[in-house]
C-alpha cells in the first residue's frame, strides 16, 4: 500500500477536530515537533510538510556556457528545499486521499493540495539525513559512533 493509503486507512483513529503528524519512519532530523505543530496551527491551512536542503552528494558548478564560474564540491544546502518526510495535517486534508492502494501522498494529494492553496512549507535549517540507501545507513551509523563517543567523553569530565 503506498503512503497515501495508509494515511487514509489511517483515518478511523484520528478525532474529528484533530490535527495529525506524519512521517515515513526513514529520516533522522533534530526537527521540533512542538514549533512545527505551532506553525502548522497559525498558518490556518490544511497542510505543512517539513522542508529541507539536504547536502549534495556531488560537487556542484557554476557554469556560464563551457566556463566554470564556480566549483564546490559537496555543498551543504547547496539545493533548493525539498519535502523532509515530516507533515502535519487538519483531519480534512483526508479529502485528497482514498484507500485505493495506489494512492500516493506525494503525488496527486499534495499537488492538489498545493494547487488549492491548502499547503505551506516549515523551513528546517537544523540536521536532517534520510536513510534511503545503503550510503546513508552507514553515514548515520559514523554520526551516531561519534556522537556517543562524544558525549560518553562528556559524561566522564
Amino acid at each position: 500500500t503506498m503512503t497515501g493509503a495508509r494515511v487514509h486507512r489511517a483515518a478511523p483513529y484520528f478525532s474529528e477536530d484533530e490535527t495529525f503528524l506524519v512521517t515515513y519512519g526513514d529520516g533522522v532530523a533534530d526537527i521540533n515537533i512542538g514549533e512545527l505543530i505551532a506553525f502548522h496551527k497559525n498558518h490556518g491551512k490544511l497542510a505543512t510538510l517539513t522542508g529541507v536542503r539536504p547536502p549534495s552528494k556531488f560537487g556542484e558548478l557554476q557554469c556560464d556556457g563551457d566556463s566554470v564560474l564556480s566549483f564546490r564540491e559537496k555543498p551543504s544546502g547547496g539545493q533548493g528545499l525539498v519535502n523532509g518526510g515530516f507533515f502535519c495535517f487538519q483531519r480534512d486534508f483526508l479529502r485528497y486521499l482514498t484507500s485505493d492502494s495506489n494512492c500516493v501522498l506525494e503525488q496527486k494529494p499534495l499537488e492538489l493540495c498545493a494547487c488549492d492553496g491548502q499547503l505551506c512549507v516549515y523551513e528546517h535549517g537544523g540536521f536532517w539525513q534520510c536513510m534511503d540507501t545503503k550510503r546513508d545507513k552507514d553515514l548515520l551509523e559514523e554520526i551516531f559512533k561519534y556522537v556517543k563517543l562524544f558525549l560518553f567523553k562528556i559524561s566522564k569530565s
